[in-house]
């Protein structure tokens, strides 16, 4: 039997949608513009949105934001994170941290508390949102395949949330670290992996 998404347990996460990763003059642009053409994903990503609001599906942003303390409290901070600091990458207050203005909430969507590292649901409110709204399922899209929509998906999944993954609403900085999110870690840590048709058509047949 193939996958259903009640509306009243059924949550969208829509990992950093934000202008450092998005607009062509966001600091991470040069290095991941070219995957988000081949994947054509502000595209995509704009057609699941609209159809996820069409559907009345529950839309929860899940952002990253740093600012200067972010890590006072690490000992062994990651190089990745050396460097998103120096060059203030997600930084709180500035423009590069926004959302990318054709993928903004809207009154009604959920916006979590930002996150500093891959895993959205450490040091932020995610799992309380979720549970304040009845969330059994979470379906993920966004930024970056590999990395922060991965690891929200595997937190998910060991909280006892039914994992999907949309492998045509992501994009990683390279072929590789892509692939290897949809064809290796999405199968193993999600319970569906599918594309943004399949999951909207999936919603249409159940009543809220």
């Amino acid at each position: 039997m193939s996958e259903t998404y009640a509306l009243n347990e059924t949550a969208l996460l829509l990992v950093d949608v934000l202008n450092d990763f998005l607009d062509e003059k966001g600091k991470l642009a040069g290095r991941i513009g070219p995957m988000l053409g081949k994947t054509d994903l502000i595209a995509h990503l704009g057609r699941l949105v609209a159809g996820a609001r069409a559907a009345g599906v529950k839309i929860f942003y899940v952002p990253h934001g740093l600012h200067e303390h972010s890590f006072d409290d690490v000992k062994h901070v990651h190089p990745r994170w050396q460097w998103a600091m120096e060059n203030r990458l997600f930084w709180k207050g500035e423009w590069g941290a926004d959302f990318f203005p054709p993928l903004a909430p809207v009154d009604g969507d959920v916006i979590i508390s930002r996150h500093r590292t891959f895993d959205s649901f450490v040091n932020t409110d995610m799992l309380a949102k979720l549970k304040e709204h009845s969330i059994q399922k979470v379906v993920l899209a966004g930024l970056t395949s590999h990395t922060c929509v991965e690891s929200a998906g595997r937190h998910a999944l060991e909280e006892g949330f039914h994992v999907t993954f949309l492998k045509d609403a992501v994009a990683e900085f390279t072929e590789e670290a892509h692939h290897a999110a949809i064809n290796l870690s999405y199968p193993t840590f999600g319970h569906n992996v599918t594309t943004i048709d399949e999951f909207l058509a999936a919603v249409e047949r159940v009543p809220a």
